[in-house]
């Protein structure tokens, strides 16, 4: 069995993965409130920001893992992932595409 397997990492690094990216999604709701992008508080707002932190940390996370980054280091790209939001994810898809275009042309050349 794979060490990279997602089902080989205990519950408790689950945790703080979801923890973490929590964290980074109740600070990007912060930061609207705050600048005005949002009048008032809103629940359904911070439910969306949890949900979408919650999948960025977990993404973060398991790219981080691929790159056998540091821990600490790890910890940091999923707050700050998080904290990002939906911005996380389209600078995400950016990786992937300029990445995927890259091994593309390379497969051209050949």
């Amino acid at each position: 069995m794979p060490h990279k397997d997602p089902q080989n990492y205990s519950f408790i690094t689950y945790v703080w993965v979801f923890a973490m990216a929590m964290f980074g999604g109740v600070a990007h709701n912060v930061k609207k409130l705050k600048d005005g992008t949002l009048a008032r508080f809103s629940f359904s707002e911070l439910l969306g920001d949890l949900i979408i932190s919650g999948f960025l940390g977990v993404v973060t996370f398991f790219l981080c893992e691929y790159a056998d980054l540091d821990r600490m280091l790890t910890a940091a790209l999923i707050g700050m992932s998080a904290h990002q939001g939906t911005r996380g994810i389209y600078f995400i898809e950016e990786l992937i595409a300029r990445r995927l275009k890259i091994e593309t042309k390379k497969k051209d050349a050949e």
